[in-house]
């Protein structure tokens, strides 16, 4: 799922491209994808943009003297940009927004289909779609700290929860939780001050050191390739790989379609958290510790 560093770079790509430019018309490729009906799509038809931003993991643009046109990506959903004249992309295509300046195309791997567009009339629309996440970046630290100890959670809970934090999914969950070495089970209710302040930085640093390696990147260009997985990353998706740190083998959790990755000497004080389908079926046989696990 893109998240706020890919959010980020889209949102100012699509600034540049689209700053006071027509929508002309636009081109559903699956009638699904649009998740509104009142206002219809064709009402922003002639309207010029005048903003774009980020509201949580969305992309919404704004035009004026109507409302919204807010693309939800979820998991595999992407976009592209295509100058005027130039071939639009067409494999997997969802829809053609085609604009004075060029057209944007929103696309979607495999059949899941959960990519959405909405159309929403006024400010106050949007408004009612923000999760209502911390924007991690701007918050001082007491908000953070507010808003993090304001349940019980586990960590990895707490960042992904949309409406506790803005903009955070699996990946950067992971990679935050890496830098602070925090174990992403330990509960929001058993942190110190310290524990907090170093979750806190490390939040900050992963988010804005992505969002400033992905700028430069692109260097200007459309960012296409957005992915959850970078070689670069220290946990996420590096599964038996050593620990960039201490060389541990980096182990993971599976549930539901998602997995959390974690070093198990970094984070977790040398346990090895247990999976709950493969630890249910080793049993007495799962490893508890980094030196049990190696031995295996």
């Amino acid at each position: 799922m893109p998240e706020l560093p890919d959010i980020t770079l889209y949102v100012e790509a699509l600034t540049a491209r689209l700053a006071g430019a027509a929508l002309e018309r636009t081109e559903l490729r699956h009638p699904f994808v649009l998740r509104t009906f009142a206002p219809p799509l064709t009402w922003l038809q002639g309207a010029r943009v005048r903003t774009v931003r980020r509201v949580g993991k969305r992309v919404a643009i704004g035009f004026h003297e109507r409302g919204w046109l807010v693309l939800h990506l979820m998991i595999a959903g992407r976009l592209h940009w295509s100058a005027p004249g130039a071939r639009r992309v067409a494999r997997s295509a969802l829809a053609h927004f085609v604009f004075s300046t060029g057209t944007l195309t929103l696309t979607e791997a495999g059949s899941r289909r959960r990519a959405a567009v909405y159309v929403l009339d006024g400010d106050e629309a949007l408004a009612r779609i923000d999760p209502g996440g911390l924007e991690t970046l701007e918050a001082p630290l007491d908000e953070f700290r507010a808003r993090l100890t304001a349940g019980n959670h586990t960590l990895k809970r707490a960042l992904t929860d949309p409406r506790l934090m803005s903009g955070i999914g699996n990946a950067y969950s992971d990679e935050i939780l890496h830098r602070a070495q925090l174990s992403p089970l330990a509960l929001t209710s058993s942190l110190d001050e310290a524990s907090i302040g170093r979750l806190y930085a490390a939040t900050r640093a992963v988010l804005g050191e992505w969002t400033r390696r992905l700028r430069a990147e692109s260097a200007g260009a459309f960012p296409e390739g957005v992915t959850a997985f970078r070689p670069q990353m220290a946990v996420h998706g590096r599964f038996g790989q050593p620990c960039p740190v201490c060389g541990t083998a980096v182990q993971r959790i599976r549930y539901a379609e998602n997995e959390t990755h974690y070093c198990p000497r970094c984070q977790t004080g040398g346990r090895v958290l247990a999976d709950r389908s493969l630890s249910r079926l080793l049993k007495a046989d799962w490893p508890r510790t980094v030196e049990e696990l190696e031995r295996m």
